[in-house]
């Protein structure tokens, strides 16, 4: 039986996004109501455990939380314990302060921890369960790259977010006779191309997992003019590349774990299409709008959940978990069975043999099945032993 729990810490890392303070709100409240237990939380995720920098947190902090973006706890996505930035003179060094963090945990008088975060955040938090901390997970992450989990919180906000931009973008284009593309977030994952893409009526959607054929999309904008239809939606995942190309890459930050900052295929596309169809094109990099605002009625429930049962697996003892939704039922699997890993878009998914139905260009030929032609181009760029 798991020893009674009396004090816990919260923090949320990684990049921010709607549903965070929901989350927050969920375990306080649940703590309080239910368990009597005491919260407090940790100032920008990991950074806030290592520096001993954190607050305490009662059900009268979190009233108003559950409709409020971004977190009240702060967050970092450079914070990683095992390999922490410290600035010695003019460079960073990367140092091991995980041992730190443990220490500073037990001075706390805490009997666990919840860490609500991104592939990074789970990936550190499964070493730290190595170390002995006792920590439960909370899946969150716009991209919805996370194993284990149907969805995370978060995705759904910018999913609703992308499709408003595109229906608003839907209208110049329809107006100007152009093709215009929409560049989301998503980094190495298309389900946000993916689903705001099919939810705003796109006619090309570009994914990081299937590198695209530029004549196929040209003709995919060729055809539409031919058929009357005198403008194109191009939604393209900011990870997308074409096929035999690269990643574009924005700019790389030193003092990151993660430091490559993709963003500006858009701008390649657009002028690929431009230089082999002399169609005028535009370009909108949605950007970090899409972390931004007050999360959709489905992240808050789905939020809202997540917290209640991390809150519940810490009084059950179940540590070294990650909380998932896994047919809208609330279960765990285990951090390191997450680790190092994401989750991405596959060639037979229903989502995109839904797309490639309705006529939507994802890149491949019309005239090659779609799991065939992207078989064949794996099999050809994979490395050589």
């Amino acid at each position: 039986m798991a020893k009674t729990v009396k004090r816990i810490g919260v923090l949320t890392g990684g990049g921010d996004c709607p549903g965070l303070n929901a989350v927050i709100r969920a375990i306080v409240k649940t703590a309080d109501h239910d368990y009597n237990i005491d919260i407090i939380g940790f100032k920008d995720g990991y950074e806030g455990l290592i520096e001993n920098r954190f607050m305490d947190i009662s059900s009268k902090n979190v009233s108003g939380l559950l409709a409020q973006g971004g977190t009240i706890l702060g967050t970092s996505n450079r914070a990683d314990p095992f390999n922490f930035p410290v600035l010695q003179g003019d460079d960073y060094v990367y140092l091991d302060r995980s041992s730190q963090a443990v220490r500073n945990f037990e001075s706390l008088g805490l009997d666990a921890l919840i860490a609500i975060g991104g592939d990074g955040t789970m990936a550190a938090s499964a070493e730290m369960a190595k170390k002995g901390l006792p920590i439960i997970g909370v899946p969150k992450t716009i991209d919805n790259d996370l194993v284990g989990t149907d969805v995370t919180f978060g995705f759904d906000s910018a999913v609703v977010t992308a499709t408003d931009a595109i229906d608003k973008i839907h209208t110049t284009a329809q107006s100007h006779h152009r093709v215009m593309i929409v560049e989301v977030m998503g980094r190495y994952a298309g389900w946000l191309a993916l689903h705001s893409g099919m939810a705003g009526g796109g006619d090309i959607i570009l994914m990081p997992e299937f590198p695209y054929d530029i004549d196929a999309v040209c003709d995919s904008v060729r055809t539409r003019n031919a058929q009357g239809k005198n403008f194109s939606i191009v939604v393209v995942g900011e990870g997308a590349r074409a096929i035999g190309g690269e990643m574009v890459v924005h700019r790389k930050v030193k003092n990151s774990p993660d430091a490559v900052r993709l963003g500006g295929i858009s701008h390649q596309v657009a002028s690929q299409i431009e230089g082999l169809t002399n169609i005028e094109c535009r370009v909108t990099i949605l950007g970090h709008l899409l972390r931004g605002g007050a999360p959709s009625a489905f992240d808050r429930i789905l939020a809202t959940r997540f917290g209640v049962e991390a809150l519940r697996m810490v009084v059950r003892g179940e540590y070294g978990n990650l909380v998932v939704l896994n047919c809208n039922k609330m279960t765990s699997v285990p951090l390191a069975e997450v680790a190092g890993k994401l989750r991405l878009v596959t060639a037979g998914h229903s989502m995109v043999t839904t797309a490639l139905s309705l006529g939507i260009c994802l890149g491949s030929p019309s005239n090659v099945p779609f799991e065939e032609f992207y078989a064949e181009k794996a099999e050809a760029e994979a490395p050589k032993s």
